[in-house]
């Protein structure tokens, strides 16, 4: 068979990715709402982020079945199989699809049934393995190399996320920044018109509205910069210390037979929380759309102990959920607990800066707490830009305080060897 020419064969490559991987975002979210109706029997958006409207003993079964399945699914694929890291198969390990998939279709199950986990990862390892089959089986006639294939599968790792959260930046940058971790004018181009491919399919599904409902986001004051680095200070150390736990627990993650049982005792914890705090469910959205809502400080005196349940709650749900077996991210808990951190950290800061608007102190710390947490200012702060649908004013604090918290970071990392 004829070789195409080296570029047309990247063209087509990034064509045929983008819409393959957006294809299977849209699938995952499809799948996503029918579990979620059929458990909880509700439809997840913005306004309506967790299945608060159903009666306690639902959320339990729903919470507690969710854990029981997945953690039969995990053993038994286990036996046979060791999840791939992203990493590794851009480096050239193997990662299954038909295995990967099952592995990624448990993990967005385990999340829809209302437990603890991020939902980004399993978008990614689909792209990512989606990849590798293609570009080992099409190498040749497209005229790909190796560092080619490793760009493509570093891509659609990215076009995948972009395709479920409808942020092809964002998901352009998770190549460059996190994967990748190259830029050129070619890599531009590859991740981010296969990450638009996959928004624009996954979009069918998902729509374009924005994933958090903030009705007043629109102008964010300079008076926020002062708070911004102190802010990017506290969210630094806070989501360094949570990715350490989270190594810490992915390191002694259960994986033998004993998640059979150790995920769904889980899962039971975590269906008896949510009986009484049921934003705790999911990935996360629940936390952080309940700290957007707080308006002002009447409202929140009145939901303060609130605040403080759920955010020690989604911390140790979340971790308990990866150390007794579970895979996900951990975008969306990171989100989470630093909008919390950000409420407090703004009720104070208005004592001496009246008029400060509470949820846009909840967005800056969900944004320099992603960025510790993952070590990619850059996604970080294209991630909240995309799915808030922010501003141009919002940019100089979130920069500000992003820079701080990534410093912060690295100090820590370098001090303390975490």
């Amino acid at each position: 068979m004829k070789k195409t020419n080296h570029v047309v064969g990247l063209i087509l490559a990034t064509i045929a990715l983008g819409i393959m991987v957006g294809v299977s975002s849209m699938l995952l979210s499809a799948f996503l709402d029918v579990i979620e109706k059929l458990f909880l029997g509700f439809m997840e958006h913005s306004k309506t982020p967790v299945a608060s409207m159903v009666s306690p003993v639902r959320r339990l079964i729903s919470v507690a079945l969710g854990g029981l399945v997945a953690g039969f699914v995990w053993y038994r694929l286990q036996l046979t199989y060791k999840p791939t890291k992203i990493g590794q198969a851009i480096k050239g390990q193997d990662i299954p699809l038909g295995k990967t998939y099952v592995h990624v279709v448990n993990q967005i199950f385990f999340v829809a049934t209302g437990n603890s986990i991020g939902r980004e990862l399993a978008p990614r390892e689909a792209g990512a393995a989606i990849a590798q089959k293609f570009t080992r089986y099409f190498d040749e006639k497209l005229s790909l190399t190796a560092e080619d294939q490793k760009l493509l599968i570093a891509a659609a790792a990215g076009a995948g996320f972009a395709g479920v959260y409808i942020a092809p930046l964002t998901g352009a940058i998770f190549c460059i920044e996190l994967l990748y971790k190259k830029c050129t004018a070619k890599v531009v181009a590859i991740s981010l018109g296969m990450s638009v491919i996959a928004m624009l399919i996954g979009s069918i599904v998902k729509g374009f509205g924005a994933y958090f409902y903030l009705p007043s986001s629109a102008h964010f004051s300079f008076n926020l910069i002062p708070l911004a680095i102190i802010l990017g200070l506290v969210c630094g150390v806070c989501g360094t210390l949570f990715k350490k736990g989270v190594t810490i627990a992915s390191k002694h993650r259960t994986v033998d037979y004993k998640v059979a049982f150790t995920l769904p005792l889980m899962s039971v914890i975590t269906g008896l929380i949510a009986m009484y705090y049921p934003n705790i469910m999911g990935n996360g959205r629940g936390v952080g759309q309940f700290s957007f809502d707080v308006i002002d400080i009447d409202h929140f005196h009145a939901v303060t102990t609130t605040l403080l349940v759920l955010l020690v709650a989604k911390l140790f749900v979340t971790l308990g959920s990866i150390k007794f077996g579970a895979y996900g991210g951990i975008l969306q808990p990171s989100i989470a607990a630093g909008s919390v951190i950000g409420i407090f950290a703004g009720v104070a800061y208005a004592s001496f800066v009246p008029g400060v608007s509470l949820m846009q102190v909840a967005i800056l710390g969900s944004t320099f707490f992603l960025t510790a947490s993952q070590q990619a200012p850059f996604m970080a702060s294209f991630m909240m830009i995309e799915i808030c649908h922010l501003g141009p004013t919002a940019y100089i604090p979130i920069a500000i305080g992003v820079a701080t918290s990534i410093l912060t970071n690295k100090g820590m990392v370098k001090k303390f060897n975490l």
